[in-house]
This record gives C-alpha cells, sequence and structure tokens, in this order.
C-alpha cells in the first residue's frame, strides 16, 4: 500500500487580489512542481466544516483530519495548553489568548502590529503572573510571538463569551465574526452559577492585565519607539476538557511547529516531530516568519528522510501562509507559496512521487479580508489517478473530478 502525505497549506486559499492582476496568490504563484501533482493528480474544493462557516483554525484543522468538529470539539483552550506541553485537568478553564493593543475601549490591534518579541512577551507575562490577584491559581503562558496560554486551576465552565472580539462563540466552536472592535466583557451563557463565576474571572484577568501592562516599562520604551502596546490580554475558545478522538488508521506521523496542531495530532493518536519555533529577536515579524519557513521546511524535509520507512502516514502543517492573510498582504502569500514550492514540494517530486500525496488548506484567508473566510479551499490527491486539470488553484479545482467535498469526507481519502 502507498504511503500518504497529507500537506495542509494553512489559510493558503484565497480570492481574486487587486495587487496581482485580480488573480489569487495561488493563481500567480510560480509553482512548477505543485503544479505538477496537479496535472498528475485529481482536484476538488472543500469545505472543512460545512458551507456558510468561517471557522476558527482548531475546527478546521478537526475537518481537515475528517473529524466532525460539532462531536469532537471541546474549545480550543485545552488545546493550545495541552500543545505547550502545559499539564490540564478537567475542569480548569483553558483559553487562548493574544496581547493586543487597547485604545480606549477598543481593541485597535489584536497582534500587537506582529511586533512584539519574545524577550518582551516573557518579561510581561512574568508581570501578570505575579500581579494578578485571582481567588484560584492560575498561570499565563505566553507561547509563539502574540500567542498565549491562561488556565485558572479549579471546576469551572466554558460556557462563556470572548473578550476577543474577533471571534464569536458558538457552543464549543468559535467562529470568525465581523463586528465592531469594542473590547468585550466575557459573559455566561446559560444561568449557572459556575458559567458566571467562571466568566467573572476571565473579566478580572482581562482587567487587571490592563492596569498591568498599561505603564509597564516595556510598553513605555515600545511607545517611544513608534511601536503598538501590548496593553490588554484578550480571550477566546474557553475549554475545560481535552476532546476524546477516533486514532488514526494506520500509524502516523505528524511533523508540526504550532501547539494547536500539536494537541490535535496527539489526541488523534500520531506520533510528532516538533520543529522549534524560533524566537522573534527583532520586530522584524516578515524577517522571523521566512526563517521559520525556511527552517521548519528543512527539517519537514529531514523528518521524511528518517521515518519515511517507519510510518503508514504523515501529517505536515504549514502555519506561514495564513499570516499574509490575516495582514493582506498577498505579495508575501505568493511568495511563500514559491518557497514552499522550491524546497518541499521539488523535493517531494524527486524523492517521493511514487505516495499518495493530499494537499489542501484548512480554511481560506484572503488578503482583502484580512480573516478567514467560508470560502471552500482547493485539494489535490495525487498518486489514485489523475482528471483534466493541469493547475492547483481555488478555480480550476473546483473542475476537478473530485467536486466538492466536506471535512467528513477526508476520513475516507486518509484511510
Amino acid at each position: 500500500m502507498k504511503k500518504k502525505i497529507l500537506i495542509v497549506l494553512d489559510g493558503v486559499a484565497d480570492r481574486p487580489n487587486p495587487f496581482l492582476l485580480n488573480k489569487t496568490p495561488l493563481e500567480i504563484a510560480f509553482k512548477p512542481n505543485l503544479d505538477y501533482f496537479a496535472q498528475n493528480g485529481n482536484l476538488g474544493y472543500l469545505y472543512p466544516i460545512k458551507e456558510g462557516i468561517a471557522p476558527e483554525s482548531d475546527a478546521a484543522v478537526f475537518g481537515v483530519l475528517g473529524y466532525d468538529p460539532y462531536k469532537y470539539c471541546s474549545g480550543r483552550g485545552p488545546l493550545e495548553a495541552h500543545g505547550t506541553g502545559m499539564k490540564i485537568d478537567e475542569g480548569d478553564l483553558c483559553l487562548r489568548a493574544n496581547f493586543a493593543t487597547l485604545k480606549g475601549n477598543k481593541v485597535i490591534d489584536r497582534r500587537v502590529g506582529r511586533t512584539l518579541t519574545t524577550k518582551e512577551a516573557k518579561i510581561l507575562a512574568d508581570a501578570i503572573n505575579r500581579k494578578v490577584k485571582l481567588n484560584y491559581k492560575f498561570i499565563f503562558k505566553p507561547t509563539i510571538q502574540h500567542r498565549g496560554v491562561l488556565v485558572v486551576r479549579g471546576s469551572f465552565s466554558d460556557n462563556i463569551t470572548n473578550t476577543d472580539p474577533g471571534y464569536e462563540k458558538f457552543g464549543a466552536i468559535s467562529r470568525v465574526k465581523i463586528r465592531d472592535d469594542k473590547l468585550r466583557d466575557s459573559e455566561a451563557l446559560d444561568d449557572d452559577e459556575i458559567s458566571i463565576l467562571s466568566s467573572k474571572i476571565v473579566n478580572s484577568f482581562v482587567h487587571q492585565s490592563i492596569q498591568i501592562l498599561r505603564n509597564h516599562p516595556v510598553n513605555r520604551k515600545r511607545v517611544k519607539e513608534g511601536k503598538l502596546p501590548a496593553n490588554v490580554i484578550i480571550t477566546r475558545d474557553a475549554g475545560i476538557k481535552l476532546p476524546v478522538l477516533p486514532k488514526k488508521h494506520g500509524k502516523w506521523l505528524a511533523i508540526l511547529n504550532m501547539p494547536l496542531e500539536v494537541a490535535i495530532a496527539k489526541i488523534a493518536g500520531m506520533d510528532t516531530a516538533v520543529c522549534e519555533y524560533p524566537e522573534m529577536k527583532t520586530d522584524s515579524v516578515y524577517e522571523n516568519l521566512y526563517y521559520a519557513l525556511k527552517q521548519f521546511l528543512q527539517f519537514v524535509k529531514e523528518q521524511l528522510v528518517k521515518n519515511y520507512r517507519k510510518y503508514d502516514s504523515f501529517y505536515i502543517h504549514i502555519k506561514e501562509t495564513d499570516v499574509p492573510g490575516h495582514d493582506g498582504l498577498p505579495i508575501h502569500k505568493k511568495k511563500m507559496i514559491e518557497m514552499i514550492d522550491e524546497l518541499l514540494f521539488d523535493f517531494l517530486r524527486k524523492e517521493f512521487k511514487n505516495s499518495v500525496i493530499i494537499v489542501t488548506a484548512d480554511h481560506s484567508t484572503p488578503c482583502t479580508l484580512k480573516v478567514h473566510s467560508d470560502d471552500p479551499v482547493p485539494l489535490l490527491v495525487y498518486g489514485k489517478g489523475k482528471d483534466a486539470v493541469k493547475t492547483f488553484n481555488e478555480k480550476e479545482c473546483k473542475r476537478g473530478k473530485l467536486g466538492k467535498l466536506f471535512g467528513k469526507d477526508m476520513q475516507n481519502l486518509l484511510k
């Protein structure tokens, strides 16, 4: 049986952009190796959850791996915590968090302009952990760039809303919700006293973070240098337990570099090879992103060579292509696609073209929107016959033999 290599290009799907002659980054990028696999494979288009849903990353990844998010999602917070190696017990209140920039009552940048260095994040997190006073034990852990995780120990409810204005919660699933950028108070979604308590704890943490970070020396220095201050921590995707997933068929190795995907892969029964994300030492985020991407692609190639005989299937998740979508920078997305084509797909074409290679995205992040959208993502399956499509992009994949699929259909492709 042929070995399978699943490659997820995070947020790579897009919409026509005036800066790219009204083409998408996938349409205009020079990607001869990816197009080779398209010319010799079957194509289609995929809704990771269902039509009309602009998914957040956790639900989208569940869908791409063939799991029904409505059945298995239990909140992103515990996944982020688990993926960073934090020990959590059922009942602990876990939330994904961002350092953000607050002006008045408006969150003017949910990611501090992407200029927060690893050193700055660690210093600010230390102040938060020392100075925030709650009636319960907690830990706030910075992870990568502006990201972090908050875990409050105890027996709580996750039936509470987000303080992050960029996402709205629907049960255990958060979805992108384009709305005003006002900082939100968390609210209980039922009348249970534990839910009310949980929302109050989150609000206390967020409002104390503002008082602590507002005049912190790190932020005073950032403002003096013309940078956005990291003067609030916003939260979303509360959860109090990890999901239980059916194990994937066969022996899998997941090659990853982000906590969320690490956690999902582990829970799905995969072994993991994790590339440590490089520290952000300067405020040049794209210098850091290109360095991280190049480093990760080299890591992927090394892991495939080292482990190809040991495993039946491989899951590779490439995060960096999502970032230019959120930043509205189509040229950078195009360049990243071209780098991946040159450094990874050329390698696969030379060394592993006798494998089944599946390429898709977890969601669309159009540069014109700067958020996830409900557009379908392109899907390529190489090694199981071919259709008449010659290139891998959003428009052409809709002409492919595979037609329209949903996340649940991925189970059959991944067997």
